[in-house]
């Protein structure tokens, strides 16, 4: 397996056909190669529809310039839901929802849900089988009995590509996570297979023709027995599951996909995962999503599953019945192919030997959650989005190291319609882009041509070259933000995690990963000591300019009475300057006045609690002249709300009674709406007579008594 990756494309124009949906892609593609993923859902060629735009500042729901809105929406626990969405599917009357699966419902031109909006926290771990975190105990496999193939299908450009590759380890991807509860196994192969029933790619296998190339051909999968897997002496756990899905999982097994049971005392832990030939991470969540609602279904004695959803079969077809692309379309693919060097995208720079090595593969972390937002708010400010800015910067990285324009591979969604949203299978088409100007404006209108020349049946256009003109070196892109998946399930209560396989590696694979905490940067490629120097070097300009330009945002701009103060996250050599603002007031001398090495460990304490906030508002001078300490607060008070608590708040004399206290509020209440809190408090000493008519202007009113002591 290689990832998957998804960002809606805001940009809107009557020439994008394509509406905008999230995207995953997961897994080894082209084979051997690394996988691509994108952003947009392509609508009919030939449309005269605009892109849908839907632009959601997380945590919570928020109008894109008068289009759509997404709603997080979630059940609670075993509450009987009369037509349940599930997308576009739905849990039909009598059945129950269990409280760690969650969806998100897309409609143009407004909202559609149901449940409650809620906050699930989307952090899931990426990681390769190599560093697999599962519990040591008995390693089961759920082996299904299979009939001989059956009626044939059709079979899609990736997939001919991917299973025409042959059998080969590695060409899975998976996800595990811990069940909630205990669950005996006869269940868990009941609700397993009541998602086999569901979807038909489950229900398909892959034979050699007569002439050698990959047939699709449907099977009958029944019930089948668990076998017991032994761990070797001495072999982790790990090693032991990779080896499993290495041989249960390649292209052309029947079935190629496998569920593994690991039993402990602290719990039962599932491992799905299938060829990549007939899922994406997109279905991957889904798979996950029908089998916890199965087994939830099972407790409470209803039917395990609705109807079956569309299978991708029927979607290969709708493809291959498309019109081929117009002139101008393949003139461009030609243009950007020749350019170069009649192959798909390079990694611009030198890798060493153009043959597979040994996967390198370095992780990053890029922004926490403020300066993501930040980066959010300037991509917004230039009317583009968060892409289209990050395109932007790698444009300028690379002109910088190499001197050529960004171009690499970048697939985007194939799922047009609604009612795929459901289904499993390999819902990707592919594109290129190519960047020659590092200006946001410019980067989107590239974002905006790749997604136009992906948006046409590949066998077409890429005939002239045979197929896809895969070389060494070949460079892929890939966006993935978990926060605004059309599917979810709670993957910190449950401990999921997105598993890729182990590979050698002659391409770069780069992954932008956006979670609860922050833009992660994830990259693979060859091991060899030009690809440390070249990849490394690239990755580690890159990542410093995304941080320059979110720290220089215009998020951070505080506009008062025709002057602009910046407020940004405080350091730890701003506590001086803070405890001198504490001190400057009237209850200062009493309170604060202590040794600044007290200040100094407080303040490192305060900043490993993520959950806060330290702020300083500098002056054009580049002098602290505020401060003020945000904390969300979650509880089950308020339907479950979480709450702002500003504390701390202090302005410098001179800049007393001229808007820059209400200007903070303000932005602290931003700050607070963006991760969900419904409520903010302040706590000031009743002698305080200004603060308390200023707090009182802002529209905070005294409803509650606080009492405090000393402890």
């Amino acid at each position: 397996m290689d990832t998957f990756t998804w960002e809606p494309v805001v940009e809107q124009s009557q020439e994008v056909l394509g509406k905008v949906l999230p995207l995953i892609v997961f897994g080894d593609f082209p084979p051997r190669r690394p996988a691509m993923a994108s952003c947009v859902v392509p609508e009919q060629p030939g449309s005269t529809k605009p892109s849908t735009e839907v632009e959601v500042e997380h945590p919570i729901a928020r109008p894109a310039r008068g289009k759509a809105m997404q709603l997080d929406n979630r059940v609670p626990a075993f509450v009987t839901q009369s037509n349940r969405k599930l997308g576009s599917g739905n849990l039909e009357s009598g059945h129950q929802a269990p409280r760690f699966v969650t969806d998100r419902v897309i409609s143009r031109g407004g909202v559609e849900h149901s449940g409650y909006p809620g906050r699930y926290d989307t952090a899931m771990r990426l990681t390769n089988v190599t560093h697999l975190r599962l519990p040591f105990g008995r390693l089961w496999g759920y082996d299904v009995s299979v009939s001989a193939p059956k009626r044939r299908l059709p079979v899609s450009f990736d997939q001919r590509l991917h299973v025409g590759a042959g059998e080969r380890p590695g060409s899975w991807m998976a996800l595990s996570f811990r069940l909630p509860a205990p669950t005996r196994r006869d269940s868990i192969a009941d609700a397993w297979l009541a998602v086999i029933a569901r979807h038909g790619t489950l229900r398909s296998a892959f034979v050699r023709g007569a002439d050698g190339e990959p047939e699709l051909h449907e099977i009958e999968i029944g019930p089948g027995t668990w076998v017991e897997h032994q761990i070797s002496p001495g072999q982790a756990v790990n090693d032991a599951v990779r080896d499993i899905l290495d041989s249960a999982c390649s292209p052309y097994a029947q079935p190629s996909h496998r569920l593994c049971l690991l039993e402990t005392a602290a719990g039962l832990t599932l491992v799905i995962a299938a060829d990549h030939a007939h899922v994406d991470m997109w279905s991957m969540l889904v798979i996950a999503r029908d089998l916890l609602s199965a087994l939830g279904a099972r407790k409470a004695d209803h039917e395990p599953l609705p109807r079956p959803v569309p299978a991708f079969e029927e979607h290969t077809q709708a493809l291959l019945d498309r019109n081929a692309a117009p002139e101008h379309v393949r003139q461009r693919w030609k243009d950007i192919i020749g350019d170069s060097g009649g192959v798909m995208p390079q990694f611009p720079l030198p890798l060493g030997a153009p043959a597979p090595q040994r996967e390198r593969v370095e992780v990053r972390d890029v922004f926490d959650l403020d300066d993501g937002a930040a980066f959010a708010a300037q991509a917004r400010d230039d009317g583009v989005s968060t892409l289209a800015l990050a395109v932007a910067a790698m444009t300028a990285v690379t002109r910088e190291l190499a001197g050529t324009p960004l171009r690499a591979v970048f697939p985007v969604h194939s799922r047009f319609e609604d009612k795929w949203h459901d289904s499993v299978g390999w819902f990707i088409t592919n594109s290129v882009l190519e960047s020659a100007i590092a200006e946001p404006r410019a980067a989107a209108a590239a974002v905006k041509e790749a997604v136009q020349l992906g948006s046409w049946p590949l066998a077409d256009v890429l005939g002239p070259w045979g197929g896809m003109p895969v070389a060494p070196g070949m460079f892929a892109i890939s966006w993935l933000d978990l926060r605004r998946l059309p599917v979810r399930i709670d993957s910190v209560g449950l401990d999921a995690q997105y598993v890729s396989a182990a590979i050698d590696t002659d391409g770069v694979m780069l992954w932008f990963i956006l979670d609860e905490s922050g833009l992660h940067l994830r990259c693979r490629y060859p091991d060899t000591l030009e690809a440390r120097a070249n990849v490394g070097g690239w990755l580690d300009l890159l990542v410093a300019r995304l941080q320059a330009d979110a720290r220089s945002s215009v998020r951070g701009l505080l506009r008062v009475a025709g002057r602009t103060f910046r407020l940004e996250r405080a350091s730890r050599d701003d506590v001086e300057a803070i405890a001198g603002l504490l001190s400057d007031d009237q209850f200062g001398p009493d309170r604060e006045c202590v040794e600044l090495e007290r200040y100094e460990a407080a303040y490192d304490v305060v900043v490993r609690d993520k959950s806060n906030y330290l702020g300083v508002v500098r002056n054009g001078a580049d002098r602290i002249v505020a401060t003020m300490q945000l904390t969300i607060i979650p509880g089950l008070s308020r339907g479950g709300s979480s709450r702002l608590q500003i504390e701390g708040l202090r302005v410098a004399a001179t800049e007393r009674s001229r808007g820059l206290g209400t200007a903070m509020l303000e932005w602290a209440h931003d700050f607070g709406r963006a991760r969900g809190a419904r409520l903010a408090q302040v706590t000031t000493d009743e002698t305080r007579e200004r603060a308390r008519a200023f707090y009182t202007r802002l529209g905070y009113q005294t409803a509650h008594v606080g009492l405090k002591r000393s402890i």
